[in-house]
């Protein structure tokens, strides 16, 4: 099975995921971006900010980028 990493972008810098995670395709690995945007997102309005700006862009084992997906699109998504 792939590993996928997802690294988190803002205006201020990228924290990198070091450990990824396998999944089988790349839109389970989308759905999983949008899951962690979610709670990223929530966690951070009970704190009072604002991170629909940021991206989560996911790479494969090579390094490779596949997708990007933002912070704001996970608000409207059906996912």
């Amino acid at each position: 099975m792939p590993r996928f990493c997802f690294n988190v972008a803002s205006g201020t810098g990228t924290v990198v995921d070091p450990e990824g995670s396998q999944l089988a395709t790349i839109e389970d690995a989308g759905r999983e971006a949008v899951q962690d945007e979610r709670a990223l997102m929530s966690q951070a309005v009970l704190s009072g900010k604002d991170t629909s700006a940021r991206k989560i862009h996911i790479y494969d084992e090579q390094g490779t980028l596949l997708l990007i997906v933002p912070f704001a699109d996970t608000i409207t998504s059906a996912e």
